[in-house]
Formats: C-alpha cells, structure tokens, sequence
C-alpha cells in the first residue's frame, strides 16, 4: 500500500490528457452531463455522529456547488473540456454556484439556464469516522429539464456523455423528494450514435434495488456503484461476485470498495482488475465517489489498461477527501504530480506499490506554477480582494 504523509500544495497546471486522440470531427466537448446543482454545506470535526437533542459543535465548515458539480469539476480539473445542463436557482446560492464552476473552473455552461423564483437545492453533508451523514433539501425541478432537445452526438468514438441523475435508478447526485421523471430519449439515441454513457447510482429509498428499474443501463459502457449497492442490486454475498453478475446488464462493472480499493469486471474480455485504496488521513469524504467516478472516465477516454483506470480513479478521491467539499476538494494535475513525486521519496515505500503507479511519470507536468485551486468556505458571498 502506498503511503504518504498527508500533506498537500495549493497549485494548478494544465495537462490535456486527451490532446493526442481528437480528430477534428470530435465536439467540442469531452464530457457532456446533465443533472441537479446543490449548494453543498460542509461540517468536519465531528467526534461522533449528531445525538437527539443535544446540539453538537464542528470543528470545520465549507461550502461549494455539489450534486452533479461534484464530477464536472473533477473532470474539468483533469483537463477534460466539460460541458454541463442544469438549472440554476436565481438566488444567491444559484449565482455562487454559476460563478464557481463557470468562471472558477472554466466549465461549459451554454446548456445550462437560470430558473426564475426557483431556489437552489442544498445538502447539509457531517462528516465523522471517515464517513459521512447528508440532508438534503430542494423542490421538484422545473418542469423543462435541462436535458438537450436533440441527443448531445459525438463526432468521434471518445466522446463520452452522462445520463441525468433524474432517470430512475441512474442517479448521481442527491434527489429531490419528488418521483423521477422517465428517461429522456437522448440516453438512448446518443449511445446509438456512439457516445460512451457511465453511470453510478444513488441510494434506493424503497428498499427494492430491482435491476429491472435500471432501464437505461444496457445503454451504458460502465455502472461504477459502491460495494453495498452493488450487493443489494445483485443479491451476491460479496462485492466481487456482485461485479461479475453486473456484467450481465452492462459491459464493465467497477465496484469500489471504500478502504479496500476497488474492483472491475470486464464482461467483454473477461479482465479483472482489484487495486488497494492508498492510506489518507480523510478530512471529508462528501463527493468522493463522483471524483473517482470521473478519475475512472478520463482514463477509459485516454484507453489506458483497466487496472490503471481504477489505480487513478482511487488516488484522485483520496486525494480529495483531504480538503473539504465535494466539488472544491478534486485534485488537479499539479497535486497528482506533487503527490506522485512525494510518495517516491517516503522511506521504506513498497517497490510493488509505486510500481503500480508508475504510469503517471509520463503524465504529469515538470514545471508547475503556483495558482491556488478555490477550495471550499466557510460561508459564500464574501468580498474579493483586488
């Protein structure tokens, strides 16, 4: 297992990780996703889970855009070109949100609309154990979604796309308390035109995890759920065999295994790949499962070897559970870089550990200059400095 000793720099650099494989027929997106933005508010420190009638102190507070935020902003600091469908409540939560992933993250925002007197949804996330507890709030969507009106097409095989969060089962982000709407005929159409669907899944609140309510997935590439999913949806006893029976319903089926790494199972070829997570002080785990979900995603688009995929998958959430927020926590290049060159001069490091990550040299930058990532705040709204 590959250790390190936690600490992390606040610097920025630009990698294009697909610039060798376009064509000019491809879009001008890497990435198109549609979904819900929540304003997410963020408490660390908490010794133990919030107890009934008592009131209970944080020791750290943050506050970022989330839901489906969460991925663009990931993928987008991983040098994806990123486009993105929502709608944005005309608050002041809606707007911070906006500017944050438009102008913070230089993220595609042309799909995507303000709602006139629709406020923003917002999820409450304490984080305690290495893990974490959420409350969300928000009303039922506008009744236009913000999907496209024609499938997003891709010009090449590379051009992956992502369902909405609101067709049944495909969720990626929290929900609004309302029943979600069908699938919308892009899902479809756009895999028929080649676009490469992943997908992950939320948390069934029935309690019936019914794989024949995933309509959409023999549309998808990839289903990335968490172990627990994945064996309720499956019935197996174990997160393994439960990614092998996925692959009846989608091609490949990676499960992650919160501590233990994260498996993959490609139904196509029969390849396996099983990589240990690497051993992080977590301060925030809120949104890590959509970091390593697009971690995942740009090294499929890069048609790197499976095992690598999950290899960085896995250290681009560690990563980010060490800084507050689900979107503001991703990684970019220059901390991959920086962690990359770090972990090499620990003592005692297991050669067979930095071995397997040995595909990054070729990847990431030289020379870095300094330029903070925005990080999540206690509180939105304060004045700039000049």
């Amino acid at each position: 297992m590959i250790e390190t000793n936690g600490e992390r720099p606040y610097c920025h650099a630009h990698v294009d990780p697909l610039a060798g494989l376009r064509t000019p027929q491809d879009p001008p997106w890497d990435v198109y996703l549609t979904g819900t933005v929540f304003l997410d508010i963020i408490f660390t420190g908490l010794d133990t889970a919030p107890v009934r009638g008592t009131e209970s102190w944080a020791r750290g507070m943050g506050s970022s855009p989330g839901g489906v935020a969460n991925m663009a902003t990931a993928l987008a600091r991983l040098g994806l070109k990123t486009s993105l469908a929502a709608a944005f409540g005309d608050d002041h939560y809606g707007e911070y949100c906006w500017d944050a992933l438009e102008q913070g993250e230089g993220i595609d925002l042309g799909p995507s609309r303000t709602v006139p007197d629709w406020h923003s949804p917002v999820t409450v996330s304490m984080a305690y154990e290495g893990e974490r507890t959420m409350v969300s709030h928000g009303h039922e969507p506008p009744p236009e979604e913000p999907a496209p009106e024609h499938a997003p097409r891709p010009g090449g095989r590379r051009a992956p796309g992502a369902p909405p969060p609101r067709a049944p089962g495909l969720a990626r982000c929290p929900a609004p308390p309302s029943p979600p709407a069908p699938p919308p005929h892009w899902i479809a159409e756009s895999a028929r035109a080649g676009t490469r669907i992943f997908t992950d899944v939320g948390w069934d609140d029935t309690g019936r995890w019914d794989l024949a309510g995933l309509a959409d997935l023999e549309h998808c590439e990839a289903f990335l759920p968490n172990a627990d999913e994945a064996m309720r949806y499956t019935g197996a006893d174990c997160p393994r065999a439960a990614a092998h029976a996925l692959t009846e319903y989608v091609p490949l089926a990676v499960v992650t295994l919160g501590a233990e790494g994260a498996y993959a199972v490609d139904g196509r070829t029969g390849e396996t790949a099983e990589v240990p997570a690497i051993a992080v002080e977590a301060l925030d785990p809120t949104g890590a499962g959509d970091v390593f979900v697009a971690g995942f995603v740009m090294g499929t688009l890069a048609d790197w070897p499976l095992a690598d995929r999950l290899a960085f998958a896995g250290l681009t959430a560690a990563l980010s559970v060490q800084e507050f927020g689900g979107s503001l926590s991703a990684p970019g290049w220059a901390e991959i870089a920086a962690w990359w060159r770090r972990v090499q001069s620990v003592d005692d490091q297991e050669p067979a550990a930095l071995r397997r990550y040995a595909f990054l040299e070729s990847l990431i930058p030289e020379v870095t200059r300094p330029w903070p990532l925005r990080r999540a705040v206690p509180t939105i709204g304060f004045r700039r400095s000049a």
